[in-house]
């Protein structure tokens, strides 16, 4: 038997460049699917704080929370996703400041509970503060290797920083009660803004090569991952149904609606692979890939109103049909003007997915004459309808090509 040398096993240490953007065969490295597996915890304690205030009937009040942690999660993912685009080098280096990283992730995940029921930002902003030092590190690191980038990296690592500073005094501020209650969510869109900026502001220097199909693939997994969290979600509502004797037709129809309402979108979303598209429009990237929040934000959401759908069956709210039929509608809006960035034509008819998204918001108004379970259900057949009516649509259109 032949050993393959040392070197190939094991890189110690390669000098960072860019890598091409046009390398072939460009897939998800195992630290990179290491590294999702880490936010499945903290998008898992998200969505259960956001159930709670669900069930509790505090869903507004949990609302800004939510999106205010999911914000940080989000971020701080797509933040490594498009630097291990340009940068992964795979070496032990890399790979120990991407631990870091992770490390800084769980952290946030346990700050969770506190952040959102007792407004207490310690130790989220400790973990957020942790995936940060690590991704700096990195940007420092790419800098001094590779000179060609070196500006970009040196406005990337500034730019974060400074932006880090100001989490940091926020927290002081608030733990002081300098800053007033009433100032804190302003505050906050202000830095969410900032750190917005900061790719814009450093790609100005040059842009990085990041490879369109490696990001296609890498957002792509994370969807799953936040339909395999909506999956757990609902399957824990189902747990506590079991567990309190709740099981009734409501029950069972919630359930298998809320399965097949998960596959219908999962169809949607993938109807229009982004590989191409990014490769021919790079300059729409930063739309795509901040339109992504809300689509992301949408599905974790759903996974907490799923929960609570499933799990209080026999109360007939017209809340818990709002907790499933917001998520969805924004999830297909979004969905739809993501898609438009990167394909030349709309995969999905603008006219039925505004259709569908009036019908989706306003189904849960009917519960009190229908309830709950037909609301699920009802938003579940306007997805299939809509995955129906583009397969067919595409049929047609292919058709008309060949003839033609």
């Amino acid at each position: 038997m032949t050993l393959l040398p040392a070197s190939t096993l094991i890189r110690i240490r390669v000098r960072m460049s860019s890598r091409p953007i046009d390398e072939p065969h460009r897939v998800s490295s195992p630290l990179e699917l290491l590294f999702d597996l880490t936010f499945v915890v903290a998008v898992a304690a998200v969505t259960a704080q956001l159930g709670h205030s669900i069930a509790g009937g505090h869903a507004g009040a949990g609302l800004i929370p939510f999106l205010q942690v999911f914000f940080a999660i989000w971020w701080a993912w797509m933040n490594f996703t498009w630097f291990a685009s340009s940068y992964d080098t795979d070496d032990v280096p890399y790979r120990l400041l991407t631990m870091v990283q992770m490390a800084g992730v769980l952290v946030l995940a346990a700050g969770v509970p506190a952040a959102v029921g007792e407004s207490d930002l310690g130790i989220i902003t400790l973990g957020y503060l942790i995936m940060r030092v690590g991704l700096v590190a990195q940007w420092l690191r790419a800098a001094l290797e590779d000179p060609d980038g070196r500006r970009t990296g040196l406005r990337y690592a500034a730019g974060i920083g400074l932006v880090q500073v100001g989490w940091l005094l926020r927290l002081a501020l608030v733990e002081t009660g300098v800053l007033p209650a009433s100032w804190q969510l302003p505050v906050f869109v202000l830095l969410a803004a900032l750190e917005l900026a900061v790719p814009r502001w450093a790609e100005r220097a040059r842009p990085t090569t990041w490879h369109p199909h490696h990001i296609a693939e890498r957002y792509g997994l994370f969807t799953i991952i936040l339909f395999g969290e909506s999956v757990l979600a609902a399957s824990r509502g189902v747990e506590g149904a079991l567990e309190a004797g709740r099981i009734s037709g409501p029950f069972v129809v919630i359930a298998g609606s809320g399965l097949v309402l998960l596959f219908a979108l999962w169809w949607l979303y993938f109807l229009c692979p982004a590989g191409e598209g990014l490769s021919d429009r790079r300059h729409l990237s930063y739309w795509w890939g901040y339109g992504h929040y809300g689509i992301f934000a949408a599905l974790a959401a759903l996974g907490a109103g799923l929960e609570v759908a499933v799990e209080q069956s026999r109360h007939q709210v017209a809340a818990i049909g709002f907790a499933v039929a917001a998520p969805v509608g924004v999830y297909l809006a979004l969905l739809a003007a993501v898609h438009s960035l990167v394909s030349a034509r709309p995969v999905i008819s603008p006219v039925a997915v505004v259709g569908a998204v009036v019908v989706v918001v306003l189904l849960p108004l009917a519960t009190p004459w229908i309830g709950v379970a037909a609301v699920v259900a009802g938003i579940a057949v306007v997805c299939v309808a809509l995955v129906a009516g583009t397969l067919a649509r595409a049929v047609v259109t292919n058709r008309a090509a060949v003839r033609s």
